[in-house]
């Protein structure tokens, strides 16, 4: 069986991409250098491919931020308002950067385009905007440029494309009186335009990225694939496309997707593989299959024993010259490479033997192919003996169970997962208790990690620095932070999270049942990767993780400051996750974990606290009929997390860069107090679904990007203010960016918060008059 790839890690093994990206962004390096470093990290990823055997190796997969972005520049679909940028510029790549960061220099100053999350993943996308005429044209030749490049180093080069009804589906109207889909045959063109001179340079398989077909699809949708194929077909016909779909299996929808005039279908068997298999045989003869058999969304090794049985059912279906072994999906998901990780303390070896990341993972996806073809080699024998062992090895540990855990999950009661009182008599004793002003203005959480404070971390690791003195330069973080704060008029405060190294990952260092890499980064958007931790086993809270550090910020001021903590969900998709028992499990655990940090935090006098749960969306499945039992049990965890308080502790929780129409009411069975989201890129526009639906909590709408460097000023946030009061009782209304500001540097956040802080207080004189 031939082996294809769908697509590989862009950010190199220690993050090389981001460093080049930031530098040349902050004036370091010019372009040449940037493109020069893309250039070798490509190189490496397809040599790396080439010499484990993959036989077809994806090129165009790569993306100096994001690849619908890459698909939007190609295609010429540049918002109306970069046209001055792309006079100003003398580089695509600078056009390309404004778009997905915004523009703010040489007298311009531009909005970058909206940001959302790609399907259930934690990987974010930038969003086309398409306008009712609007005009498509080959603007970028990247994907062409990129193949020639494989092609004389001598790679089997697969052109990767988005696909062109998903690449219409992924974007937004952004003017009424039309759908996205009815631009198709302005679209269609321009796509042929490309693949024709992919074509001409010797391209003979191309890869389309259709992912929504593993989506509920209407009759509009279906359609437009039909069409959309049928004319690739008559316009191409020595050139095979093989049709991608992945993250689910396409259900009610694989009868019909059968019969598109494609070469290859590529199925992710990871998820509902039996299925999958059984329904080969009703395929037409012409058909090939690409088998997503190994998992491209989690670190744990394939069971190859497994494997190889649906493998031999997939061979008795439709014969072996039919089939091509592949990842599941593009391994951009997964870590780098498992042969950097050489800390057994945060690693123990034990765990790291049941792991592989995309360098493993290819090398995997060669030995099953070789298995399953009959080459018995003895590299492949002993391959495949190894990793009975480590099947066994996970089965059998005795790192993973343990029965207090067990216990405490399977005898959760109803009443741990609900408040004493109603919102509307919480929020009478909330107020007494916090005396906020009306439009209380706050933050997210964290502040810029400058340099300092990871060396600090850095230092601590390798015992340059001891504890005492780590602790000493961390308070003095907190104590600037808090009177900075109060100098600039913020109601609510946050003590900066300076010691935390992620949001996920600090929590997971402090319980029990997690493991850690040093360098297992994925891109989550643009150059910003995170390291996802590794839960193995039962999860436990042994000690309290943020009490000291937040009780000590509270002793530094009169004025409120929030407890700061992960929520259970996004524990839990921001990690990656034993596969040995349901996720549900999993969650409860970490429920119970959290709970007894926020019992404690309100035990040392903390009135506020906030549990985020920016992955509630994310996690949800991609079919409406899964949709009901993930919502049941994934906002019962956090409501076990946050009823263990009284009614005067307030609960925030923060939600960034998701669509809450369609879960609004369980948003709102969330009960939190205060929710605050991500509105500024989309101008108040995400509100539209607490409005309708009449959202009986508080609010904080996010008057400011902090994933963009362009400092908005107070004008513009008094605007996004005014909006969101004029849907919303201004009594619940809160004032804050949009998410955390980790990542900025202190200069624009504080021009930034004295701005947002203006605007609040030049809007709360107005509104307490009417309030009043």
């Amino acid at each position: 069986m031939i082996t294809q790839n769908l697509g590989y890690p862009r950010i190199g093994a220690k993050r090389e991409l981001k460093k080049a990206c930031e530098n040349y962004w902050s004036g370091k390096t010019d372009v040449d250098s940037l493109l020069e470093e893309g250039k070798r990290l490509r190189a490496e990823n397809w040599k790396l491919q080439k010499e484990v055997g993959i036989d077809l190796i994806p090129v165009n997969d790569f993306s100096f931020y994001d690849q619908v972005l890459d698909m939007s520049l190609a295609l010429g679909a540049i918002p109306p308002r970069y046209s001055e940028v792309l006079l100003e510029e003398d580089n695509q790549l600078d056009l390309y950067f404004a778009m997905a960061r915004g523009y703010q220099k040489n007298g311009f100053d531009i909005t970058a385009m909206e940001m959302t999350k790609w399907f259930d993943t934690n990987y974010h996308y930038i969003v086309p905007e398409f306008y009712k005429n609007q005009e498509f044209q080959y603007t970028s030749t990247k994907a062409v440029q990129e193949y020639k490049e494989a092609i004389a180093l001598g790679v089997e080069a697969k052109p990767v494309l988005i696909g062109p009804v998903s690449y219409l589906l992924f974007g937004k109207e952004k003017e009424e009186g039309f759908h996205r889909l009815d631009l198709i045959d302005r679209l269609l063109p321009v796509y042929c335009a490309i693949i024709a001179e992919l074509q001409d340079n010797g391209a003979k398989n191309i890869q389309l990225d259709e992912p929504f077909l593993v989506m509920d699809l209407n009759e509009k949708e279906r359609k437009a694939f039909q069409s959309v194929y049928a004319t690739l077909a008559e316009r191409f016909p020595e050139i095979s496309f093989f049709l991608t779909s992945y993250f689910g299996s396409l259900g009610d929808n694989l009868n019909w997707v059968l019969e598109l005039p494609v070469a290859v279908l590529h199925l992710d068997l990871t998820r509902g593989g039996n299925e999958v298999v059984s329904s080969l045989e009703s395929a037409p003869s012409s058909l090939r299959f690409s088998l997503g058999i190994v998992d491209g969304r989690n670190i744990w090794k394939n069971d190859f024993e497994a494997s190889l049985l649906l493998l031999n059912e997939a061979k008795e279906k439709v014969g072996e010259n039919r089939l091509i072994l592949a990842p599941s999906c593009s391994l951009l998901h997964t870590p780098f490479d498992l042969d950097n990780e050489t800390d057994e303390t945060t690693l123990p070896l034990e765990v790291k033997n049941w792991m592989a990341f995309a360098k493993q993972k290819i090398k995997e996806l060669k030995v099953i192919s070789n298995l399953a073809s009959g080459v018995n080699s003895d590299a492949n024998k002993k391959a495949l003996e190894e990793n009975k062992k480590a099947m066994i090895s996970k089965k059998e540990s005795k790192l993973i169970h343990k029965e207090k855990v067990q216990y405490a999950v399977s005898n959760i009661t109803p009443s741990q997962s609900k408040r004493n009182s109603k919102f509307t008599d919480r929020q009478i004793l909330q107020q007494e208790s916090l005396r906020l002003p009306l439009l209380p203005t706050t933050t997210i959480g964290s502040f810029p990690q400058t340099k300092e404070v990871r060396l600090l971390r850095s230092k601590l690791k390798n015992a340059s620095l001891s504890q005492d003195e780590y602790n000493d330069a961390i308070t003095t973080e907190i104590k600037k932070a808090i009177k900075w704060q109060e100098e600039i008029g913020l109601d609510v405060l946050v003590h900066g999270e300076f010691e935390r190294n992620d949001m996920v990952e600090y929590f997971g260092e402090q319980l029990d049942g997690f493991a850690f890499t040093k360098f297992g980064w994925v891109q989550s958007y643009g150059s910003r990767a995170v390291k996802p931790p590794i839960i193995y086993g039962d999860v436990d809270r042994l000690e309290p993780m943020t009490v000291a550090w937040t009780a000590y910020a509270q002793e530094l001021t009169d004025l409120p400051v929030k407890g700061m903590l992960t929520g259970p969900v996004t524990i839990l998709q921001w990690s990656f996750v034993r596969n040995d028992q349901s996720r549900e499990e999993t969650t409860n655990q970490i429920a119970l974990a959290i709970r007894k940090e926020v019992v404690d935090l309100e035990a040392a006098g903390i009135k506020i606290i906030q549990i985020d749960e920016p992955a509630i969306r994310e996690g949800l499945p991609l079919r409406r009929a899964d949709w009901k039992g993930y919502l049941d049990w994934a906002i019962k965890a956090f409501r076990i997390t946050a009823s263990g308080v009284k009614d005067a502790t307030q609960i925030h929780t923060h939600m960034c860069y998701s669509e809450f129409n369609d879960i609004i009411e369980s948003i709102a069975d969330m009960d939190a107090d205060v929710i605050t989201i991500e509105t500024s890129r989309s101008q108040m526009d995400l509100l539209d679904a607490f409005v309708d639906f009449e959202y009986p909590n508080e609010i904080g709408p996010g008057v400011y990007d902090i994933h963009s460097p362009r400092v908005p000023n107070a004008e513009e946030m008094e605007n996004l203010i005014k909006k969101a009061a004029d849907l919303l009782p201004i009594k619940n209304i809160w004032v804050n960016p949009d998410c955390g500001l980790k990542t900025r540097g202190w200069k624009e956040t504080n021009d930034a918060l004295v701005a947002m802080v203006s605007a609040a207080k030049s809007l709360r004189e107005k509104f307490q008059v009417e309030v009043s």
